[in-house]
């Protein structure tokens, strides 16, 4: 099966590896993708993970028209629920750990939907980003009519959504769909180095504030006030929180307890 899942350390490197097919994912690929997000989330030593795409060409041109996206019309005719998670990624709260697409080269439909649902993204300039679905007679399925907004002003998300048409890398960046653009050949070590500073911090804070931020976007100000201050308080009460202060006040690195399954080699 074409997904790689290397592990660096404490960061799991993914690549979607169907460079033939501009790293569309057919149905058995999806599920293979799935099945990598959940070793990932099980395994307590990998912290952070990048996700790329093999070749150049593409970080991932979404479904397989000819194979995955048949497949979901035949499961709506049959009545199927319609609330699918592509590539195990993009419903709500589906991993935990925070994850960094480095994308290079097509980032199309449920490709786009795959790096919107990590909370990175670095691209290189020859990005191109686009969810043309509404040209193939059906809408952005797997959480691009939802999270697009979320991320670029409406206005820009509504064209890119209605018109089907691409953006380019350097305007990208401008609306705020990705963090950064970098050179082809700094990609993985851009995307890697971020891994590696989310990863030297608290793996239980991190969690906690990737919930938190998600959380107050789908409801009212005091209601993610009220999440944030229930969580800290969670936090206050770890071997992390105790180790993290004590570490400051001795003015070195902090070795969390909640990281400590990892060896120092892989650290």
């Amino acid at each position: 099966m074409s997904i790689d899942f290397e592990r660096k350390g404490a960061v799991a490197v993914v690549t979607i590896n169907r460079p033939d097919a501009m790293n569309a994912l057919d149905v058995a690929h999806d599920r293979a993708l799935a099945e990598v997000w959940k070793e990932f989330e099980a395994d307590a030593n990998l912290l952070v993970a990048v996700l790329t795409g093999a070749g150049g060409r593409a970080f991932c041109s979404g479904g397989d028209l000819k194979t995955y996206m048949p497949w979901r019309r035949d499961r709506a005719l049959h009545g199927a629920d319609s609330t699918i998670s592509f590539g195990g990624m993009t419903l709500v709260d589906e991993i935990a750990k925070p994850v960094i697409a480095a994308i290079q080269g097509h980032c199309i439909a449920g490709g786009l939907e795959l790096a919107m649902a990590c909370d990175i993204r670095v691209c290189t300039p020859d990005s191109r980003f686009g969810l043309a679905e509404v040209r193939w007679g059906v809408l952005p399925g797997g959480g691009g009519t939802q999270r697009l907004p979320r991320l670029v002003p409406l206005g820009c998300a509504l064209e890119m959504i209605l018109t089907g048409d691409p953006i380019d890398a350097e305007r990208a960046e401008r609306i705020g769909l990705v963090n950064r653009v970098v050179a082809a050949d700094a990609l993985l070590d851009t995307a890697f180095a971020m891994a590696k500073r989310i990863a030297a911090n608290g793996p239980l804070a991190v969690k906690a504030a990737k919930r938190a931020v998600h959380y107050g976007l789908d409801g009212s100000l005091e209601e993610g006030l009220v999440l944030e201050g229930a969580l800290q308080m969670q936090l206050l009460q770890t071997g992390d929180a105790e180790e993290g202060l004590r570490a400051f006040a001795e003015r070195r690195p902090p070795v969390y307890a909640s990281a400590a399954a990892a060896t120092p080699a892989q650290k």
